[in-house]
């Protein structure tokens, strides 16, 4: 089921409110929350539903079994080590099995027959790939983890844990949650008229990013990649370039903005998943503004166990390729992916070196921004790219000029026009030049007559797209 959609808006989540708020005691209201969770996840994959069940079990399991060994061996002992690995194992088996087993046959595939001459031994499969399986995979490891670590207690409420793990708001596109910061919000909440109003109104804004924006530069980033790409001209590439590059932050800040305000609404507090990344002056501080949720994850459970930035310049570097890898892996089964990942991971290792103490003392901060947007801009053609040859056709047109067979008023218009000027200004430029803009934004206190009128016509707007259009996808969604 899609945020975005008359389903949801207008039945599913009227449902679930009244039946949260008629109920009194915080065990049946988590209840609530847990079959709408269901059902919500349930809707469009029926199957797959009972994948995530048995993921909630398999790591309530290994939850109690590594509280048990810790208790009788202590932190760190053997038997903790192999319950914790095992854990691990199983988790990146069910994600590697669904997400990456045809990706692995076809390059075992590929590389057998460059070595032998001969056909591939392993056939590919039809795999459907579970919706936000990767989200949900990352919140039950971080559980086990900190279990582990002794950063929590292993909870003994099977319900309690459930719910953590499906909650419908981030649970097929993030943000990324941690057992700790949310536990105690599970077990008891409060829920005020001014939180409320924050969230409906955090979530009328997101729905506005997805469906005035991102939805209509998805359009024609989509129209012209449907054309065969070697009669793409150098600005239709461009052009596609920049309108994609607003369409992936509109769509996923916008859902991110959705999940953070029906959290509020059912008194839960999600971390920011963006922080206006295209304002950033490194590559540095844009991944500290980007999907901020998986950043934080990889941080503290993959970078920082590897030794971080301790140990020398070439471990770190070691680290940080190791973590780049993951990140790109992490979005898709493809080399595009990879590729994608590693751009960013030498970028990285770059800028703790000269080149990084360059940009902080270089007084020309345009340039800094002109660098980061251009460097961005190339990684998304790598990400939106069906195959890494596409990819490096695309930048190839991008960077030796060459005329194309298709002119760019065949994919752009005069709403094109005006909405790309809108997103470049609300993904952050607006807010640079008007900060109390985005104070406003991010209070939790006040929601003023002024906010519930914009809403009102957000909501009407978008419900009005919604009647009249079917093209809606997440881009999310399929990682």
């Amino acid at each position: 089921m899609l945020f975005s959609s008359l389903v949801f808006l207008w039945y599913f989540l009227p449902a679930v409110f009244c039946l949260y708020f008629i109920t009194g005691k915080a065990a049946v209201r988590n209840g609530v929350l847990l079959a709408a969770s269901l059902i919500f996840y349930a809707w469009g994959e029926p199957v797959y539903v009972c994948l995530m069940i048995f993921s909630i079990g398999i790591n309530y399991v290994f939850g109690l079994l590594s509280a048990f060994a810790r208790r009788r061996s202590g932190g760190g002992s053997r038997g903790s080590r192999v319950l914790l690995w095992l854990c691990i194992l199983v988790n990146l088996g069910l994600l590697g099995y669904f997400k990456y087993f045809n990706f692995a046959a076809e390059s075992l595939n590929a590389l057998a027959a460059g070595l032998a001459g001969g056909r591939g031994f392993i056939s590919p499969r039809e795999i459907a790939l579970p919706i936000g399986i990767s989200f949900y995979t990352f919140q039950a490891l971080s559980y086990v983890v900190d279990v582990y670590r002794g950063t929590i207690e292993a909870q003994r409420n099977p319900f309690y844990l459930a719910l953590y793990i499906s909650f419908f708001p981030q649970l097929i596109a993030g943000p990324i949650v941690k057992y700790h910061d949310i536990c105690g919000q599970i077990e008891s909440r409060v829920i005020t008229a001014a939180g409320m109003a924050y969230g409906i109104r955090r979530f009328s804004y997101g729905l506005a990013k997805k469906m005035l924006l991102a939805n209509t530069f998805a359009l024609t980033v989509d129209s012209i990649l449907e054309k065969p790409l070697y009669g793409l001209g150098t600005g239709t590439v461009w052009m596609m370039a920049v309108l994609y590059t607003l369409q992936i932050y509109f769509d996923f800040s916008g859902y991110s903005d959705m999940a953070i305000g029906l959290g509020e609404m059912f008194g839960f507090h999600f971390m920011e998943n963006f922080r206006y990344p295209y304002l950033s002056a490194s590559i540095r501080e844009f991944w500290r503004r980007w999907h901020i949720s998986l950043s934080t994850w990889f941080k503290e459970y993959v970078y920082i166990p590897l030794g971080g930035s301790r140990g020398g310049s070439l471990k770190t570097c070691r680290n940080l390729l190791i973590v780049f890898f993951a990140t790109g892996l992490w979005h898709g089964a493809g080399a595009n992916f990879i590729i994608w990942g590693l751009y960013y991971g030498v970028f990285l290792i770059l800028e703790r070196g000269a080149w990084g103490r360059f940009l902080e003392q270089n007084r020309f901060r345009a340039l800094n921004h002109a660098y980061v947007m251009l460097a961005v801009m190339v990684g998304w053609v790598f990400f939106r790219a069906g195959s890494l040859a596409d990819a490096l056709l695309l930048i190839q047109r991008m960077f030796c000029p060459q005329a194309g067979i298709y002119p760019i008023r065949l994919f752009v218009n005069r709403k094109t026009i005006f909405t790309a000027g809108c997103g470049i200004l609300a993904c952050g430029i607006l807010q640079r030049f008007a900060p109390e803009l985005k104070t406003h934004f991010y209070d939790r206190e006040v929601t003023g007559a002024a906010d519930v009128a914009v809403m009102l016509v957000l909501m009407l707007l978008c419900t009005m797209y919604l009647v009249n259009n079917t093209y809606n996808p997440f881009i999310y969604f399929r990682f």
